[in-house]
């Protein structure tokens, strides 16, 4: 299993979803929350060219934000990337 790491916010209701989604297909994902911390949010930005919560990355892939990864899901192609 390819590891994930998510950028998120405690407030994002897209963020409860990306997370919900990986939590129910059993993914184990690390968890950055970027309220008030300043570094942390800059370095998503730097990496992602964008400063949107969430950031989702699996393995060396950006996958983007929840819709990206939900559309990842209806095309059938998360559980292949998740694999690695």
């Amino acid at each position: 299993m390819q590891p994930v790491v998510i950028y998120s916010s405690d407030y994002c209701p897209y963020c409860m979803r990306a997370k919900q989604l990986l939590s129910n297909k059993g993914v184990d994902f690390t968890e950055i929350n970027v309220d008030g911390q300043r570094e942390a949010r800059a370095e998503m930005a730097r990496k992602a060219g964008r400063t949107s919560v969430p950031q989702i990355w699996i393995g060396a892939t950006h996958v983007g934000g929840c819709d990206d990864l939900y559309a990842l899901e209806r095309a059938g192609k998360l559980d292949a990337l998740l694999r690695g």
